[in-house]
């Protein structure tokens, strides 16, 4: 089975403010985020730098041919790590850049970055003050990470985006936040163009307290579905922030050994949607390798 992840981060060194709260990498694998200590990475990787080697290990390990990373604010602006990380590995990551407005996003193109993550549920104001950016977008080819907020105020915005770039690849983050009112609703935006996806990064922690196996986030996945078809959704990890609290490969392993989903499924869902969408190839062949616990 080919295993893409459609949603992951990487970084050299947090360091930023939002919101006038300090986000800034500590030690041990800690940060203080929005003004207190959290255990952002998993401990053993003590000086806080998550790296694209870091994370490509973790990949062979777990059998994942791929990754798309995108970009969170609260992680600061990565365009010049990433932009490295794509020219190194070109066959193992799909890169997004940060931009605001037409002149960055025609710069992160140049430097050969593959699309523009925006954290939409962090955004000041409409998501339509930025069509000049979607139009150069679509114009570019780039892809969009789209993740929006827990409410449903930014869907009709979306709509409309999707509805005004019909040749815009647009990927929906967080799964639609599954475990909010809003998640149908989002689901429901791959109905409003041909080159909408739904990826699930984030889902293992938007259902933390329930814990693996998952089975809600499970028979969410079912359920979104239902709604649009499984040719529209696609695994994301969010990595690396959700292996503080399991490993990478449950994250998405949860998912191979439900018997909600067929077999047929499962093969869309972990890998073949997201070649299709973002045009991966060249991935490597990745044997299991046998744990010494085994």
């Amino acid at each position: 089975m080919n295993i893409i992840d459609a949603h992951s981060h990487l970084w050299l060194k947090q360091d930023t403010w939002v919101d006038g709260k300090r986000i800034l990498t500590t030690t041990n694998g800690r940060s203080i985020f929005m003004d207190e200590e959290v255990q952002m990475l998993p401990p053993f990787m003590t000086d806080g730098r998550n790296t694209a080697e870091i994370f490509l290990s973790n990949m062979n390990y777990a059998q994942v041919g791929a990754a798309v990373v995108v970009q969170e604010i609260i992680d600061g602006n990565q365009n010049a790590y990433l932009q490295e990380v794509q020219a190194t590995y070109p066959d193992r990551f799909f890169c997004m850049g940060m931009a605001k407005n037409v002149e960055e996003v025609l710069a992160v193109h140049k430097a050969g970055l593959k699309g523009i993550a925006i954290p939409g549920h962090r955004l000041k104001g409409s998501l339509l003050e930025k069509m000049p950016m979607f139009k150069q977008m679509e114009a570019l080819g780039m892809v969009l990470s789209m993740c929006l907020a827990d409410d449903a105020h930014q869907i009709g915005e979306m709509a409309e985006v999707i509805q005004e770039c019909p040749s815009l690849k647009v990927a929906i983050g967080h799964f639609g936040m599954v475990t909010t009112p809003s998640f149908e609703q989002q689901v429901l935006l791959a109905r409003e163009g041909e080159n909408v996806r739904i990826e699930s990064g984030g889902i293992t922690w938007l259902f933390n307290s329930e814990f693996y196996p998952y089975p809600s986030a499970v028979r969410s996945i079912r359920r979104a579905a239902e709604l649009v078809g499984m040719d529209r959704l696609m695994w994301g990890s969010d990595y690396p922030r959700t292996i503080t609290a399991i490993t990478y490969r449950m994250s998405y392993d949860f998912i191979c050994k439900s018997k909600e989903l067929t077999d047929d499924e499962k093969k869309a869902f972990l890998g073949e949607n997201a070649i299709q969408f973002y045009g991966f190839k060249n991935l490597p062949e990745l044997p299991y390798i046998k744990n010494m616990s085994e």
